[in-house]
């Protein structure tokens, strides 16, 4: 072992570890002395945060009567704020006004002074006794109804004046249409009652002069007669007449189809040979369906539908083509 480690020394160099231990001793001291510097600088740090908690006490210790203090004083403003509002609430119900207020408040007025007049003030209301609270909202309710119904007169005398011009326009118009279709019907009446009865003169004349509320009078008279009443004329005379008039309402307003039932039945031949050729002329543009026991009349149809009974108690329907029969009645002839 002794000659393992003279070999191992023999390989160091004494001069160079010498050298480098006299380094090692030099960085010691310095360290050292910074260590110490250190330390001492730690402990001026450690008396400083001494005296800093020593000054933090003391000002906490001065903070709890500010603190106290400041409560009072915020007690005191929420106290200042609740009156505040509470006056202003009271204005509000007063419906008083602030500037007319300050203009009567003298500053050099004590709060007890005023606070003696609000007392008799107070007292002079009382003695007024009860106030309707109601008054202004009935009073705006009365004046709304009002205003309604202001606004429903006027709609109505609106809707009269608009009612009132549309009856005019409607009279005017049904005046003149009314005019129109009477002088139309008067000339057709006209016209038809001398082609019945082969002369005479007819016309319908207004009873009044308000065609609108006037009635109709019928004058006729046949040829060779001269009457004053309708009820003179016999009873042909008055259905010709009464088809006359029929028919020129009929032609005033045609309809595609006319159904006649009997109408020719107190007439006698004559009469109704007119009345058979006033159909066939009218029948070109409409068609006539009648119901007649006349021979007269049954001539002048195209198309015959009776009833007829061959055996007793046994009946039926025949329709009958005039044309058709005419045309086998020549063909049989010949």
């Amino acid at each position: 072992r002794q000659a393992a480690l003279s070999q191992e020394l023999a390989l160091h160099n004494e001069p160079a570890v010498q050298m480098h231990l006299q380094q090692a001793l030099a960085t010691r001291g310095e360290r050292e002395k910074l260590l110490s510097l250190a330390r001492q600088e730690l402990e001026s740090c450690h008396t400083y945060l001494r005296e800093l908690d020593q000054q933090r006490l003391s000002w906490q210790q001065q903070q709890d009567p500010l603190r106290q203090r400041l409560g009072q004083l915020q007690l005191k403003e929420q106290e200042a704020r609740l009156n505040l509002a509470r006056a202003q609430e009271e204005l509000d119900q007063n419906q008083a006004q602030e500037s007319v207020l300050e203009t009567l408040l003298d500053t050099n007025s004590r709060p007890a002074f005023l606070l003696q007049q609000c007392q008799t003030v107070q007292q002079q209301i009382d003695a007024l006794g009860a106030v309707n609270l109601a008054a202004l909202e009935e009073l705006t309710a009365a004046q709304n109804r009002r205003q309604w119904l202001e606004d429903q007169v006027t709609d109505l005398k609106t809707a009269v004046t608009t009612l009132e011009q549309a009856m005019q326009r409607i009279d005017r118009e049904t005046r003149d249409q009314l005019r129109d279709t009477f002088e139309r019907v008067n000339a057709g009446f006209s016209t038809l009652f001398p082609s019945l009865f082969g002369g005479g003169y007819a016309r319908i004349e207004l009873t009044g002069e308000e065609i609108l509320d006037a009635g109709v009078h019928i004058v006729a008279q046949p040829p060779g007669k001269k009457t004053t009443s309708i009820h003179l004329l016999s009873g042909g005379e008055k259905a010709l007449t009464a088809l006359s008039l029929v028919f020129a309402l009929f032609q005033l307003n045609p309809a595609p189809f006319c159904l006649l039932d009997e109408v020719d039945a107190p007439l006698d031949d004559a009469n109704t040979e007119r009345f058979a050729n006033l159909v066939r002329r009218m029948s070109q543009h409409t068609q006539f369906l009648f119901i007649t026991h006349n021979k007269i009349a049954m001539e002048m149809a195209q198309q015959l539908v009776g009833i007829t009974m061959a055996e007793s108690g046994v009946s039926r329907m025949v329709a009958v083509d005039i044309e058709e029969a005419v045309r086998i009645s020549e063909e049989t002839v010949v």
